[in-house]
């Protein structure tokens, strides 16, 4: 199987980095993470548009495309400290997503099995299912739990005629014995959906949700730092899936379902940041960006900070563990003097 390349656009790779092949395994052999764009939409509700972020999130940068990016906080470069290769898009055609889906799962497979990370750029949250599955695939299905951002819950049932769609994908997962409900941790919760029966259904498989009011009253470091206790107790690593709309419209407009109150851009970044540095994160998804939907790139820009904040708190974490160091968060970026060797840490 030849590399795809691109479904939408130019076969441009995520910030300049190299290319890989899955379907020659030697071109990614080695690599640390492996970026696998998933540019589908068959499975959205409302406003459609995802299946061109892939692109986008590759794309939104005003920063050279050189394939690196020091971090000014965590003093690592992210691209190059870690071996990132981008596989392109997973060829999925929007109309026929029971054949899509498994062609992802297919793909995310092949990553976990090679050692590496799976960083998959969506789509729709229906991806969610075979990203997750297809880590749990070789992990084992019940090691693997899931944090997941979003201000919905996505447990539907049965929505539009469908078992498979973007409002389902954690319901689905939850039943095919892949992931545990009882590990399965959602952060930004909020409005009008799902309905109680559904609710009642999370509650049976023993979910732990933090809608905003809790978040709120509690503080979200207080709801993450319980939250990683959970998600670390009898699993072996942690999928991490970050639907962009977890952040109030304001912040990220460009998505098909906005819903008002969620958190800010600063919050999601330092969010994810903590749990790349904290947990055995061993696959991430950040999904539903749709660029028609997005002003100026706002929403694209913070998704592609997103995946740079996750591969440079990886970077961070792997430092720390061979060199015995630890990442302070409260450390100066510049302190008035000369830089010593510990600066450069």
């Amino acid at each position: 199987m030849a590399r795809y390349g691109a479904q939408y656009g130019p076969d441009v790779t995520f910030l300049g980095v190299g290319r890989c092949d899955l379907g020659d395994p030697p071109s990614f052999a080695g690599a640390d993470a492996v970026i696998v764009g998933a540019p589908f939409d068959g499975g959205t509700s409302h406003r459609p548009g995802t299946r061109f972020g892939p692109q986008a999130i590759r794309m939104t940068d005003y920063l050279p495309h050189d394939g690196s990016r020091p971090s000014l906080a965590l003093r690592t470069d992210g691209l190059r400290d870690l071996r990132v290769v981008d596989a392109g898009d997973v060829e999925m055609y929007s109309g026929d997503i029971e054949t899509a889906l498994p062609a992802l799962e297919a793909a995310v497979e092949a990553v976990a099995r090679a050692g590496a990370v799976p960083v998959v750029l969506g789509g729709d949250h229906s991806i969610a299912y075979p990203d997750a599955k297809g880590v749990a695939n070789v992990l084992g299905h019940g090691r693997v739990s899931v944090l997941h951002f979003d201000a919905h819950a996505d447990t539907g049932d049965i929505e539009f005629g469908s078992l498979w769609g973007h409002g389902q994908p954690m319901r689905r997962l939850i039943e095919s014995g892949a992931v545990r409900g009882d590990r399965f941790l959602q952060i930004g919760l909020r409005g009008y959906w799902p309905p109680p029966e559904t609710l009642d259904w999370m509650a049976g498989q023993r979910m732990r949700c933090y809608e905003m009011t809790e978040l709120g009253h509690r503080g979200l470091e207080a709801c993450l730092t319980e939250a990683f206790g959970i998600a670390t107790d009898d699993c072996d690593g942690v999928f991490l899936s970050v639907d962009i709309d977890v952040c109030d419209p304001g912040h990220a407009p460009g998505t098909g379902t906005p819903e008002p109150g969620g958190l800010t851009a600063r919050q999601l970044l330092d969010s994810v940041r903590r749990i790349c540095l904290e947990l055995p994160v061993v696959g991430m998804d950040v999904v539903e960006v749709s660029p028609p939907y997005d002003h100026a790139d706002i929403t694209a820009a913070l998704a592609n900070r997103v995946v740079l904040e996750a591969l440079s708190a990886i970077a961070r974490r792997r430092r720390d563990a061979r060199d015995g160091t630890r990442w302070d968060p409260a450390r100066p970026l510049l302190a008035g003097r000369r830089p010593t060797e510990d600066d450069r840490r």
